[in-house]
This record gives structure tokens, sequence and C-alpha cells, in this order.
């Protein structure tokens, strides 16, 4: 337990950031497996569905990597290979 004013104050403001920080990353995880699961289903309706995903996914990465959240060079890398993916599936 902190016995300084400061590093109470710390402790709150770690707190805070821990819980908006998990929630962010779970909103991208859930958005993840949600645009995983469309691309899986190989059908018309579900390339467009796929690509609407996406543009979420994008958003909410681009703004946690900005945020600091999550690496930025990781979620280039997921970007990377969703969007081959869902190109892929309009090819066909």
């Amino acid at each position: 337990m902190a016995n300084i004013k400061s590093a109470e104050k710390r402790n709150r403001q770690n707190e805070k950031r821990n819980s908006r920080n998990s929630s962010v990353k779970s909103s991208i995880r859930t958005t993840s497996k949600k645009l995983e699961k469309a691309i899986a289903s190989v059908d018309a309706q579900s390339a467009s569905t796929a690509a609407e995903i996406f543009k979420k996914y994008v958003s909410l990465a681009d703004s946690s990597a900005r945020k600091n959240v999550v690496h930025w060079k990781t979620i280039a890398r997921k970007k990377s290979r969703f969007s081959k993916k869902i190109n892929a599936l309009k090819a066909k």
C-alpha cells in the first residue's frame, strides 16, 4: 500500500487506465473474432459483411494504436493479414 500521496494518486490513475485499456483490448478482440467468422463463412454476402466489419476493426485498432494501448506494429501486422484475407474473398 502506498504511503505517499503522489503514489496513491498514481495508483488511482493506473487503475483507471488499466480498466480503460482492457475494455479497448476486449473490443478489438471481439471485433477480430467477428471478422474471422465472417471470413470463414464463404459466400457473396459474407464478403461484404467482412468488409464492413474490417472497416470497424481498422477504426478501433488505429485509435488504440494512437493511444498506445496496443503497439502500432502489432496493429499494422494484423490489419495487413486481415486485408489479404478479405481481398482473397473478393477475388473469388
